[in-house]
């Protein structure tokens, strides 16, 4: 008799890649897909060519919520051959997010381990939509 598939098993066709193995992908013309808050985003991204911002999480009176429409809302804009690369803050949602987008098809899909914070703790190189107050 066959044994059921734990569905741990999605998680290994996962694959991660360190922020300076990001920067290499994002040169040579990977799709960068940030699944942070909307806010977050604008705070600060990654520099990237080609880069969109749809949230694995939305912020509610209640606290974060998975956004419902997140596979809909790739599906869109993104194609499930293109080389995608995805990150979020430290690494966990995009993990998360990664393991969804290789379930529904995406065949070409990479997580950026350790997130927008690894990437500027190496001093890469970003874009902020909203200045910080200045501390003057």
């Amino acid at each position: 008799m066959s044994q059921p598939i734990p569905s741990s098993t999605k998680a290994e066709e996962v694959v991660s890649v360190d922020v300076s193995e990001a920067k290499t992908l994002l040169q040579s013309g990977h799709q960068y897909l940030d699944v942070r808050t909307q806010e977050e985003f604008r705070r600060g991204h990654c520099e990237a060519a080609k880069i969109v911002n749809i949230p694995y999480m939305l912020n509610t009176p209640q606290g974060k919520v998975k956004n419902q429409d997140f596979l809909e809302q790739v599906s869109s804009l993104l194609n499930p051959a293109d080389d995608i690369l995805v990150g979020c803050q430290s690494g966990a949602r995009s993990l998360k997010a990664t393991t969804e987008l290789v379930a529904a098809g995406f065949k070409k899909v990479r997580n950026m381990g350790g997130g927008y914070l690894a990437w500027v703790d190496h001093s890469f190189p970003i874009n902020k939509e909203e200045e910080e107050p200045s501390a003057n």
